[in-house]
């Protein structure tokens, strides 16, 4: 697996953290929360209550193993 950019010599997580701290530091905290609640709300008003029931459900539970034949 490769995780170096070309030429850059960081790797794709490293890349990622530190993009999502300048993010943080522009923003600020109340910027992530705000962008949850607002995938919360679209998420809730595209599926409705019932499937945070069913997710809450599997919550905990082993998923199960698929058999290969």
């Amino acid at each position: 697996m490769q995780n170096e950019i070309h030429g850059g010599g960081m790797s794709v997580r490293e890349a990622g953290r530190r993009g999502g701290e300048r993010v943080k530091a522009k923003y600020g905290t109340e910027f992530y929360e705000e962008i949850g609640r607002k995938g919360g709300e679209a998420t809730k008003s595209k599926y409705g209550p019932s499937f945070y029931e069913a997710i809450g459900q599997k919550g905990g539970q082993k998923p199960k193993r698929k058999s290969t034949p």
